[in-house]
């Protein structure tokens, strides 16, 4: 994709890195804006469809897997895919989508909390001190509502967003336990598959209470975004900047995410940003300023920043 430009490796990589946010990061705002019309599980259903069938020509000589592997594989997209892109949804459905970069960007505490609980690892006081500010940082973002006097459903989809992080922590120590030495389109594909066929009996049992429900531009709109953009673009940029960059340089893109998501939902669906919304931000930030002085101490070090699906 970035061959025929004249720059070095790493520019390129810094290139795909800044693509990369700008995609990401627009993405909760847009598929919020298009899921309003359409049923959540149906909207994964056909996000992932597409997904898997446009991946399809680009792995058919690298899908074999070993027997062994399948329900690995299978138990990573049912955390990974169908729990964490459930909940992302769900939470989208309920709550404002600039809350989703900065409630994301605790994964790497909860990752901490996870080696804690799993791994029964013994981080630093700064580690404990950064998730401690930044869980309270969470904590004020979840309950903003009460706090703003907005709609009071809207801390289930908060809640919702932490459990689709949760969901993807889960994920993230699964894929490090399990040591899968796949391509990684082979394994994306897989998971798009069986992440497909989960959703299926989903959007069917959905449709079974919204009969009439049809895809309207919005709609296909968003699952273009989700399936084209989100999954398949995004990952090819973000493993190529991987390979040429180091995580703490590709870390630094995502303090970027919140005002990206900013700038597009503010206009596209009149979020507002406020006091509240400002100091929860303030306090996750700080956090996770003084834990990543530490981040070795936790099992995600060695993989991939804000590797999500979304």
């Amino acid at each position: 994709m970035f061959k025929s430009l004249h720059l070095t490796k790493y520019q390129l990589a810094l290139l795909a890195i800044i693509i990369n946010t700008i995609i990401w990061s627009a993405s909760a705002p847009i598929l919020k804006w298009s899921i309003g019309d359409a049923p959540p599980f149906a909207f994964a259903f056909y996000r992932f469809l597409f997904a898997t069938l446009i991946l399809f020509p680009f792995v058919i000589k690298s899908l074999r897997i070993k027997y062994e592997d399948i329900l690995k594989i299978f138990v990573l997209s049912l955390v990974g895919i169908t729990a964490h892109i459930s909940f992302y949804y769900l939470g989208l459905a309920l709550a404002p989508s600039i809350n989703v970069p900065i409630i994301t960007s605790s994964t790497p505490l909860f990752l901490i909390i996870g080696a804690l609980l799993f791994l029964h690892e013994k981080p630093k006081k700064k580690v404990i001190i950064g998730t401690v500010i930044s869980m309270f940082g969470v904590m004020i973002i979840i309950l903003r509502p009460l706090l703003d006097h907005a709609a009071v459903g809207s801390i289930l989809g908060n809640f919702y967003h932490v459990l689709g992080v949760v969901s993807f922590v889960i994920y993230t120590l699964l894929l490090k336990k399990y040591k899968l030495h796949y391509p990684f389109s082979t394994l994306l594909f897989w998971m798009f598959l069986f992440g497909t066929l989960v959703f299926f009996p989903l959007y069917l049992a959905e449709m079974q209470s919204i009969p009439f429900f049809h895809l309207n531009l919005h709609g296909i709109l968003g699952i273009s975004y989700g399936s084209i953009f989100s999954s398949l673009i995004g990952y090819y940029l973000y493993n190529y900047a991987a390979t040429y960059l180091k995580a703490n340089e590709i870390g630094i893109f995502s303090y970027s995410e919140p005002i990206i998501t900013a700038l597009v939902a503010i206009p596209l669906l009149g979020e507002q940003i406020t006091f509240i919304y400002l100091l929860g931000s303030l306090f996750v930030f700080m956090g996770i300023i003084i834990a990543e002085n530490r981040m070795h101490f936790h099992p995600g070090h060695n993989l991939k920043p804000h590797q999500t699906l979304e």
